[in-house]
C-alpha cells in the first residue's frame, strides 16, 4: 500500500535505512566495523544497536527505552516539571555516585524554590541507564560476537551526551566505550554544530543518500507539469557532481528541488 501511495504521488521510492545503520555509516570507520564493534545509539525514544564485524553487519536490536524514560523517572522521583526534569538531566546528570551537593530550582508560582540532592538526582539517572545496558550487553552476548568486538562499543545519539556515560558503561559491560561523532567521513571545514551525537543519524542518512545517487541506485527528480492529466509528475533529472564534496551536493539538490519551474502554464 505504501508503495502505490508513493507512486500514485509521482515520487520513487528508492528504499529505508536502519537507524543505526545511518548512525554508524557517520561515526564509524572501516578499521572499525572490520575489528568488530557495537554502535549504541540513545535516542529519545529507543536504544537502537548495531553490530559489526569483518566489515559486515551482523545484528541488530531495538530497545524500547532512551533518553526521555530517564527524563520522566526524573521527573516523577524528584516531583519536578518536564522541563526542569530535562535541565536537570542534561546539565547535572552523568549516572555517577558524587558529592551529595544541592540543587535548587524554581518553584511553581507563588511557592517557594524546592531543592534536589545531586546525588539522588545520580542515583535516578544511573538505575535507568543501567537498565538500558543491561538490554544492550544481553542483545550483544545474543548475537555471539561479545568476545570478538576488539572495537568495544561506541556510543552516539542525543543519549550519549551525559557526562561520564563511558565510564558507566565500561563499569557496567567490561568493554572499552567511546563516545562517536559523526565527522568520521566529513572532510575538514565542516560546522562545528554538526559535531554532536545528536546529529549522527541525520548525517549518515544525508551520506547514504549522496552514495546511492553516486552509484545509481536512487535516480534524481526534478518537477514537470503534465497538462493533459493535470498532475505534477517527476522526471528524471541528470548532472555531474563527482568533484563536489558532500555540503555542496546536498545544497545543489535542494537548490534544483525548490527552483525547478513547470514545463507547461496552467
Amino acid at each position: 500500500n505504501l508503495q502505490k501511495c508513493v507512486e500514485r504521488s509521482g515520487l520513487e521510492m528508492a528504499g529505508l535505512t536502519l537507524e543505526p545503520i545511518a548512525s554508524a555509516s557517520a561515526a564509524l570507520s572501516k578499521e572499525e566495523m572490520e575489528a568488530g564493534i557495537a554502535l549504541v545509539d540513545i535516542g529519545g525514544g529507543t536504544t537502537d544497536l548495531a553490530i559489526f564485524y569483518d566489515g559486515i553487519i551482523r545484528h541488530t536490536a531495538v530497545i524500547p527505552f532512551g533518553g526521555n524514560v530517564i527524563t520522566k523517572d526524573i521527573k516523577e522521583g524528584c516531583r519536578v516539571m518536564e522541563t526542569h526534569a530535562e535541565k536537570l538531566k542534561v546539565r547535572f546528570g552523568d549516572g555517577m555516585m558524587k558529592e551529595n551537593r544541592i540543587i535548587t530550582i524554581p518553584g511553581l508560582k507563588g511557592r517557594p524554590h524546592k531543592e534536589i540532592s545531586e546525588r539522588n538526582l545520580a542515583h535516578i539517572i544511573q538505575a535507568r541507564m543501567e537498565e538500558i545496558l543491561d538490554h544492550v550487553y544481553w542483545e550483544i552476548r545474543r548475537s555471539g560476537f561479545e568476545r570478538k568486538l576488539g572495537g568495544g562499543i561506541v556510543l552516539t545519539g542525543g543519549g550519549s551526551l551525559l557526562r561520564n556515560l563511558e565510564q558507566l558503561v565500561e563499569l557496567h559491560t567490561g568493554m572499552n566505550a567511546r563516545l562517536g561523532l559523526p565527522v568520521e567521513h566529513l572532510a575538514h571545514g565542516y560546522d562545528k554544530e554538526v559535531a554532536s551525537p545528536v546529529f549522527s543519524t541525520s548525517i549518515g542518512l544525508v551520506l547514504k543518500g549522496i552514495e546511492d545517487i553516486e552509484n545509481g541506485k536512487i535516480r534524481q527528480f526534478s518537477n514537470s507539469y503534465t497538462a493533459n492529466t493535470g498532475h505534477t509528475v517527476q522526471t528524471v533529472k541528470t548532472e555531474s557532481v563527482k568533484n563536489k564534496n558532500w555540503i555542496d551536493k546536498l545544497y545543489q539538490r535542494t537548490k534544483q528541488w525548490f527552483e525547478s519551474e513547470p514545463d507547461a502554464e496552467l
